[in-house]
């Protein structure tokens, strides 16, 4: 006899495989949920850990490292890039995060100066002939100026302006990395005053100069801007705008990127707009004594005296004049810099913190006289060169 098929049990099969098939189904998609979940809160974890350090106030420092120095003279230092450049009278070295020694370039400064921007650095001798002009690789030029240097100013390309003096007839001259004149101007006192500042643009094609009229007992500044490009081929003297302001002085000028400088005066800064023919666009008044000036791309910053006298006021603006944070402090600090977020003052042994967004970081004694401190990389990571060592410190207490 053959033996039927019971049909009843075939569908019976298909039933629970069905029913398994959607069990798989619901699983696999509770699954990527749960898995989501977890790194949700794993993240709000790190993230919350991250607030609870970053907005901690510090009194006291941790050394993680530290790399000791091979010279003894009197050295100076400055940031760049990824490593720091150290200057003295005998040359210029490059060094990285652990004090080795990248490259040194031989010099002769009587009085080294140094002027850093993204791409280039050069180094001057203020009074002297010299200017070297130097990439990350490397020398990228030298030039010698036949007057002496007051000041000057390097582009990323290595383009440098320098102000040159001669008795009361200083020039203003521009050269390429490797010495040669690009634009050579010589200044009339009694038509334009006297430079007292000078910035070049990041592509080095603009040149933004203060003058201090000396004609008469008022005290005014002229702010000119030259065009070295198109824009100021048919301008007399490549002069592209001007701006005079009465009974003030104007020490100060910097680019925060290539449309947007600023001209720093004693009663009030100036933001300029414009890649070719930069112009006035807002002007900030201040009304208490300006200690120091700093500034990024992104913000314009300052110590000034309080107005009764009894300590400073730390102060910051955007790009465009907005106030973004006003704090009050006790101590004075002759080094003031900003890196990211955080503004750095220090003076002698002693450091104070501040983030852009008024918070207190640190506050402390760090026991040797600082020639630098820098933030680094990683959270409450700082690099500290003192007389003796380079250390690696993160903030504790």
């Amino acid at each position: 006899m053959v033996q039927k098929k019971n049909p009843n049990l075939r569908l019976m099969q298909r039933e629970e495989s069905e029913g398994t098939k959607k069990n798989k189904e619901r699983h696999q998609r509770i699954r990527p949920k749960k898995v989501f979940a977890v790194m949700f809160l794993a993240g709000m974890v790190i993230f919350g850990t991250y607030l609870l350090l970053a907005n901690h106030f510090y009194h006291a420092i941790y050394q993680a490292a530290s790399y000791k120095r091979e010279t003894s003279d009197n050295n100076r230092y400055a940031v760049y890039q990824n490593g720091i450049v150290r200057y003295s009278r005998d040359g210029v070295a490059y060094l990285n995060q652990k004090n080795e020694v990248i490259w040194v370039q031989p010099g002769q400064f009587q009085r080294p100066v140094i002027e850093v921007n993204n791409q280039t650095f050069a180094v001057a001798d203020s009074g002297g002939n010299a200017i070297q002009v130097f990439t990350e690789k490397g020398l990228k030029g030298e030039i010698e100026t036949n007057l002496p240097i007051e000041k000057f100013s390097i582009s990323n390309q290595g383009i440098v302006s320098a102000i040159l003096k001669d008795e009361n007839l200083p020039m203003i001259v521009t050269y390429d990395s490797k010495g040669n004149i690009l634009v050579e101007n010589q200044i009339t006192a009694s038509n334009a005053g006297y430079p007292v500042a000078l910035e070049m643009s990041p592509d080095g094609t603009v040149l933004a100069v203060s003058y201090l009229d000396t004609k008469s007992d008022a005290l005014k500044s002229r702010v000119v801007y030259y065009n070295f490009a198109e824009a100021g081929e048919e301008k007399e003297n490549h002069q592209v705008s001007m701006e005079e302001y009465e009974d003030s002085v104007m020490p100060e000028i910097f680019f925060m990127d290539a449309d947007t400088s600023v001209v720093v005066g004693d009663h009030s800064f100036v933001i300029y707009e414009g890649a070719e023919v930069p112009k006035k666009k807002k002007e900030i008044a201040i009304t208490q004594e300006v200690k120091s000036v700093f500034h990024t791309g992104r913000y314009i910053g300052f110590v000034l005296l309080r107005e009764d006298k009894s300590g400073y006021e730390l102060r910051l603006f955007d790009r465009f004049g907005k106030q973004k944070m006003n704090r009050q402090f006790i101590g004075e600090y002759s080094n003031v810099q900003m890196v990211g977020n955080e503004i750095v003052m220090y003076e002698g042994s002693r450091c104070s913190i501040y983030t852009s967004a008024g918070l207190h970081r640190f506050e402390g004694n760090l026991k040797e006289e600082v020639l630098l401190i820098v933030p680094v990389a990683g959270i409450n990571k700082y690099l500290v060169m003192n007389a003796a060592e380079l250390q690696v410190v993160y903030l504790a207490g």
